[in-house]
C-alpha cells in the first residue's frame, strides 16, 4: 500500500514525521508531498524538511492512503488548495482510506466529507467539522476516514493506519518496538 502525506507551510512536524516514521517502521511506502513547487517545506515552528515529492509531480490514483497532517497555517494552507481539495473528494468516492489530524479534520469537514461521521480533532476546530459526530477520543476511524485529536495523539494515529494496511498484530510490534 502507498500512502502521501501533504505539507504546506505552516505544517505541525511532529503530526507529519511522526506518521511518516512509523509507517517506514512497518516498511509501507509513504512520500512526503509538498504543496508547493520547491521540495523544501518549512513548520510551524521553523523546522525546514525536504519533501520526496512535489504535488505537481504526482499521480495520485497511485495512492491508496491519503494524510493530512495540522499546524497552523499549514492546515489553512490546505484548506485553501482547490487542486487538493479535488484529490481528496476522487480518493474518498473510490473508498480510500483518507486519515486527519489535530486541525486537519477540518478539511474533510469543509468537503462534506466528516456529514453523519465519527470523528476527533483538535478542540478549537470542532466547529469547523461540518457535520460531523465530534468525539473526544484520541483517534477515531469511520469507514474510510481516520481523524486523531493532536500532537499528543499521532502515535496512535500512525498506528490506527497501519492497522488497517497490516493488521493488529503488525501494529502493536510497531508500538513495542519504539516502547510505546
Amino acid at each position: 500500500m502507498k500512502s502521501a502525506i501533504f505539507c504546506a507551510n505552516g505544517f505541525e512536524e511532529c503530526e507529519a514525521l511522526i506518521v511518516v516514521d512509523l509507517l517506514r517502521r512497518a516498511n509501507l511506502e509513504i512520500d512526503i508531498i509538498s504543496m508547493h513547487e520547491e521540495l523544501e517545506v518549512k513548520s510551524s515552528h521553523q523546522v525546514t524538511i525536504i519533501a520526496d515529492k512535489s504535488f505537481v509531480d504526482c499521480n495520485f490514483n497511485e495512492y491508496d492512503i491519503l494524510i493530512l497532517p495540522g499546524g497552523m497555517p499549514g492546515t489553512t494552507h490546505l484548506l485553501e488548495d482547490e487542486r487538493l481539495k479535488r484529490v481528496l473528494l476522487h480518493h474518498n468516492k473510490q473508498g480510500k482510506l483518507l486519515c486527519a489530524i489535530c486541525a486537519a479534520p477540518s478539511v474533510l469537514g469543509s468537503l462534506g466529507l466528516l456529514e453523519n461521521k465519527n470523528a476527533t480533532c483538535f478542540p478549537t476546530f470542532q466547529d469547523k467539522c461540518t457535520g460531523a459526530l465530534i468525539s473526544d477520543t484520541k483517534v477515531v476511524q469511520d469507514g474510510n476516514i481516520i481523524t486523531g485529536k493532536g500532537l499528543g495523539a499521532a502515535i496512535e494515529f500512525a498506528s490506527c493506519i497501519i492497522e488497517n494496511c497490516l493488521g493488529k498484530e503488525q501494529a502493536e510490534k510497531i508500538l513495542n518496538q519504539i516502547q510505546y
